[in-house]
């Protein structure tokens, strides 16, 4: 299934102690490249993070963005280390042993002091698999809208395949014609001309500059260039870079057929494929 690169994806879920908000943004890129924007508290949280982003997606540069709004009032419990205040209580109490004219230790200066509150570990737990479930919920909501956006440049990509398939057959159907009339016309020039020229020698001329002009070769390869993008559209893998490829081939040989047409209409018919193509590569750089 082609699955765009382009996407984008919002979620929240609401807690006790806060709201959990997760956006994530998707565009095209030749590789996977993501980046994190995450408040202090769950910054622990990237590398596991990470490992679901490419677990789930192969391709695309990936902004995630998570915030965490602390409800006011929350139920969110902190706890004392008893260790560091009986610490503090000792060196407050020889302080004050030493110098009985101090004032009063000030509590909330002493709640200042680093490691003496944490959170409950029971709530941080709590709030890391809400975030890490909010994020793949998300991930989930982003691929959702990657594949459908991908279906529709399938749908696209199949369209304009028609259109080259047909120009291909009505260049196919007149070579024969032309071939001939190139043949003609060279004999007219040379009877118009007066020319002594050897029949056999001539023929051999005729033949090169038939064999220069024939372009059977380059339509097959169209055509069996067309039937592996309709293959590869198919797949239920990353196809991107494959089809990225197959319109670089697809130029190629409609480029070929412009450089030896010898008719108008075979090198308007090969400029149409040449849009065309231009047309399909530029969706596809946004396919997985």
């Amino acid at each position: 299934m082609a699955s765009s690169m382009t996407a984008f994806a919002r979620q929240q879920s609401e807690h006790e102690w806060g709201t959990l908000i997760c956006e994530i943004r998707s565009v095209n890129h030749r590789y996977l490249e993501p980046s994190f924007r995450l408040p202090e508290s769950l910054r622990h949280l990237e590398g596991a993070l990470r490992d679901l982003l490419r677990n789930n997606l192969q391709r695309g540069k990936v902004e995630v963005q998570i915030k965490w709004v602390a409800s006011q009032g929350g139920t969110s419990k902190l706890s004392l280390n008893q260790e560091v205040l009986s610490e503090l209580q000792a060196a407050t109490t020889s302080i004050t042993q030493r110098f009985p004219n101090c004032g009063p230790v000030n509590p909330l200066d002493v709640l200042r002091w680093p490691g003496l509150l944490s959170e409950s570990e029971q709530d941080t737990k709590v709030i890391d698999e809400k975030t890490l479930a909010l994020f793949s919920a998300t991930l989930k909501l982003l691929q959702q809208q990657r594949d459908r956006e991908g279906a529709q440049l399938r749908i696209l990509t199949e369209d304009r395949l028609q259109q080259v398939s047909t120009i291909v057959a009505g260049i196919r159907k007149d070579m024969p014609n032309i071939l001939a009339a190139q043949s003609d016309r060279i004999k007219a020039q040379f009877a118009d001309l007066q020319l002594q020229v050897d029949p056999s020698r001539l023929e051999q001329e005729i033949v090169l500059i038939t064999q220069k002009a024939d372009i059977h070769e380059e339509v097959d390869r169209l055509d069996t260039h067309v039937k592996e993008v309709l293959h590869t559209l198919s797949q239920n893998v990353p196809v991107g870079r494959r089809l990225d490829f197959l319109m670089q081939e697809l130029n190629r040989e409609a480029n070929t057929i412009c450089s030896k047409a010898i008719v108008t209409s075979t090198t308007f018919g090969a400029v149409e494929l040449k849009v065309l193509i231009e047309q399909m590569r530029e969706q596809i750089q946004n396919i997985e």
